[in-house]
Formats: structure tokens, C-alpha cells, sequence
């Protein structure tokens, strides 16, 4: 493992950590955005509305996920001249 590869792993878990808070706060919006005040596992909801949920939060996840590490490791290349991946 190259020195780049073991410096950027502090960084890649605190964008990690950043992109899921990011990813939760967005789903909230979305969420509120669909009219719903509440929280999407309430126990009145029908499960189509959980499962869709589910998946708009899963999604949104993985979105944030891909850029904000994409982003990462494109700034380590910027400063280092190597790819941390």
C-alpha cells in the first residue's frame, strides 16, 4: 500500500461520515417535499409507501456516496499528482 493510499483513508471516513449526514438530510427534504411530516417508518404508513421510501433514501445515499468520494480523490489528485484508489 503506498503512502497515498494510507493517507487519504482518515480522509475517505470523515467524507464518508460527511456524505451520510448529507445523504440523511437530503432524504428528510425529499421527504417532507412528498408531504409527509412524519417519520417514514410510522407504523400507519402502507408498505408501498415505506418501500418507496426505502429506495428514494437508498438512492439518495448512494448518490452522495459516489460524489462526495469521486470528489475526494480527485482533490488528493490535484495535491498529490496520485490517485488514492
Amino acid at each position: 500500500m503506498n503512502a497515498v493510499k494510507i493517507a487519504y483513508k482518515p480522509v475517505g471516513l470523515a467524507l464518508g461520515a460527511g456524505g451520510g449526514l448529507l445523504a440523511g438530510a437530503l432524504f428528510k427534504q425529499a421527504w417532507k417535499a412528498l408531504g409527509h411530516e412524519d417519520d417514514a417508518t410510522d407504523e400507519h404508513r402502507r408498505w408501498a409507501e415505506i418501500l418507496a421510501a426505502a429506495a428514494l433514501q437508498g438512492a439518495l445515499f448512494a448518490v452522495v456516496k459516489a460524489a462526495v468520494e469521486r470528489a475526494g480523490a480527485t482533490g488528493v489528485r490535484r495535491v498529490t499528482g496520485t490517485w488514492p484508489g
